[in-house]
Formats: structure tokens, sequence, C-alpha cells
């Protein structure tokens, strides 16, 4: 699969890293000065943005005046030999610059053309901007997280956006399959506002069936959820914390020999889960994790440690797994979250990893038939940038 990308920030570029990991040849298309991701504040490395290294492997890099009109000749003829093009513009965007899907299709009739946009493609939001918290406050996700009502919070990572990359690249391909059948391209759109519901779907269906009131969200503090049974949460102990799913308080009292908790052995886990979520917290506050976990085991209780990332560093299961790889990137040294799957045993390979802006500007253009000559000219005139 051959892919045209025009995409910034997170939900395209994941998405585009999805594609590329699987062995999709992605050209990465950008700005002059590259895209903003590049420059997003927060954490750095060295310098460098966090956010772009999180969403930039397996991707060649190209960096083309859009706005001139050589500039979008040499955008068309990448796209010619494309089955797909990405991005995630705001509504608009691309079709001011002559790249929208109807400006496309008549140049290239069996593309594929995937956008990733914030609000979708109808609707009174069109304009505006969105970005991952603003769509976890929107969509409902930051009051659900929340334990009461009037306290929202937000989860502790661009969930969404991530999320909505992986939505994207699943359409991606949706449209592929199609296409390697029929011969036909067709318009594949995914949004952040959609990617915030489908997140949720479990919770909107209980939730919109049930129509329980906003106060259904009211909880106590331990309670990971509004929809799950007690003691469903996560619970504070002498030497850390500690993760319980929806276990029966039976088996709770007898692994912890509590008759606080037999006296609730009868207690509705719903109804009453404030109750028994706070009878739990009692007991295991004055606890350390290795008296409690064996007793768990015992009595075949899910649960588990709650890890920071430096925990998480150093996990067994996540190094057996390959969960992180240390790779070489223009002299930095930066770990990488792999490929999510495996293939025939296997995580992909980084095939690609660069982060100069056009670092492979020359590589591609030479590709698409240009000569020396053309690309130094195009060089000198500001039309291309790179290497």
């Amino acid at each position: 699969m051959n892919v045209v990308s025009f995409c910034h920030v997170l939900q395209g570029p994941a998405a585009t890293q999805y594609l590329g990991d699987m062995g999709a040849n992605i050209i990465k298309v950008e700005p002059l000065a590259g895209e903003r991701g590049r420059r997003w504040a927060g954490a750095e490395m060295d310098g460098l943005s966090g956010l772009y290294f999180s969403a930039f492997r397996n991707k060649r890099l190209i960096a083309i005046d859009l706005k001139s009109d050589e500039g979008r000749e040499i955008v068309f003829s990448l796209i010619e030999k494309a089955d797909v093009v990405v991005e995630n513009f705001r509504h608009g965007v691309m079709a001011r610059l002559g790249l929208s899907y109807e400006d496309i299709r008549r140049r290239k009739p069996d593309i594929i053309y995937a956008s990733g946009t914030g609000w979708g493609g109808k609707g009174p939001m069109l304009s505006r901007e969105s970005q991952d918290l603003i769509i976890q406050a929107r969509t409902g996700l930051a009051a659900a997280t929340g334990t009461q009502l009037k306290e929202a919070r937000a989860v502790g990572s661009a969930v969404v956006d991530q999320h909505g990359g992986a939505l994207l690249a699943l359409g991606i391909l949706g449209a592929y399959v199609r296409k390697l059948a029929t011969g036909k391209g067709m318009l594949v759109e995914s949004s952040l506002f959609a990617a915030g519901f489908d997140l949720q779907t479990e919770p909107l269906t209980v939730f919109m069936s049930s129509r329980p009131g906003a106060n259904v969200l009211n909880r106590d503090s331990h309670l990971a959820t509004w929809y799950h049974h007690a003691p469903y949460g996560i619970y504070p102990l002498l030497d850390g914390e500690m993760a319980l799913s929806t276990n029966p308080i039976r088996k709770l009292a007898e692994a912890l020999n509590s008759d606080d908790l037999r006296s609730l052995k009868d207690a509705h886990p719903y109804k009453d889960r404030d109750k028994i979520a706070k009878a739990v917290a009692r007991e295991l506050e004055q606890r350390r994790f290795s008296d409690v976990a064996p007793k768990f085991d015992a009595e075949g209780i899910w649960y588990g440690k709650v890890q920071n990332f430096d925990d998480v560093s150093e996990d067994p299961q996540a190094k057996a797994m390959d969960i992180f790889q240390e790779v070489e990137v223009d002299g930095h040294k930066v770990t990488l979250v792999n490929h999510p799957i495996r293939y025939d045993g296997q995580t992909p390979k980084v095939r690609i990893a660069g982060s100069v802006v056009g670092q492979h500007t020359r590589e591609i253009l030479k590709e698409n038939g240009y000569s020396d000559e053309q690309i130094d000219d195009l060089f000198t005139r500001k039309v291309i940038a790179g290497l």
C-alpha cells in the first residue's frame, strides 16, 4: 500500500504509523518548517518533541510548499502513484489548498481519501479547533471519569487521539480491501468526536438505554466507574495501591477474614456500591500488598498492583512482550512504545526512523522522475526543503 500523508500532531500520525509498521510505504508531506507536532509544548527529549516521536516511525519525510502551484504539482505526482491519501486538518483546510477529495479524485479516480477531522464532516462545530482534552470534555468522558458531578477528571493520556488514529487506520484498511476487490477508491471519514464516544460504548449503551440521570455518576471515590458493581476500583494499601475488579464480597470477606465484609454478604453489589467500597477501603488501607496478594490468589480474586511508569519500565511482562524498544534517531536515543500487534509471533521492526524535516525529499523526488538539477532548482526557490 502506497500512502501520501498530510497529517500532524497525533490522530493522523498515529494512523499512518500503524500502517507503516505493517509495511505500507508512507510518504509524510510537511510544510517547509515542519508540522506543528514537532514544536508541541510540554515534555521534550533533548529539545525534541515527545509528541512527534510517539508517532513518527516507518515514514519517509518530504517538505513542500503546498501553497505554491509547483508544490501542488509535486504532491499530485506523488498521489498519482499512491493508493491512499490521509489528512487530519480542520474541516476545509485541504479544500483551500486545492487538495480536497474532489480535487484529487479528478486526477486519481481510484484514490482512497481518508480524512480524520476533529468534529466530523457536518454539524455546527466544523469551524472550531479540536483537541483530545476538549473531546474528552465534550463527549462526557471527563465527567464519567470524575466521581462526582462538577468534579470532572480527564484521563491521563491522549486516549481519544490514539483511539482515533487506530480507527482511522482501520477504516483505511477496510477501504483498501474493497479497492483490491473492486478497483474503486472511496472517501473514509473518521473524527475525534466519534472516537470519544466509541471509547465509551459500554457505559453509553447502558446510560442511553436506561436513562438513570446524571446523578448516577456520583459514587465513592474508590470506584473506577459508575456502571460496574462494587468493589470495581482503586484502593490504597500501606505500601501502594491496588486495583480490584468486580469480585463477590463474600470471597473478599473470606480472603481478608473480615467480619465487616461478611456483614455485607447480602448487600446489592450495585445499589450498595458506596457502602461496599468504603468497607473494602477500610480493610485494605492497613495491609501490605505482599500480605494481601497470596490470600487473593487462593480465593481466585481478580486484582492487580497499581504501577507508576518507573515500575512499568521494569515490568517482567512488558519485557517479555517487547512493549518498549530503544532506537537511535539522528544521534538521540529514544524509547518507543512498540506496535501493539504481533504477526507470526513477531513485532514489526523500525525500518525508518528519521526526524529531520524533509529528510527524504531528494530521495522521494528522484524516485518520481525528477533530476538532480530540477531538485536543486526547487530547493533554491524554496518550493521544497530538507535533504
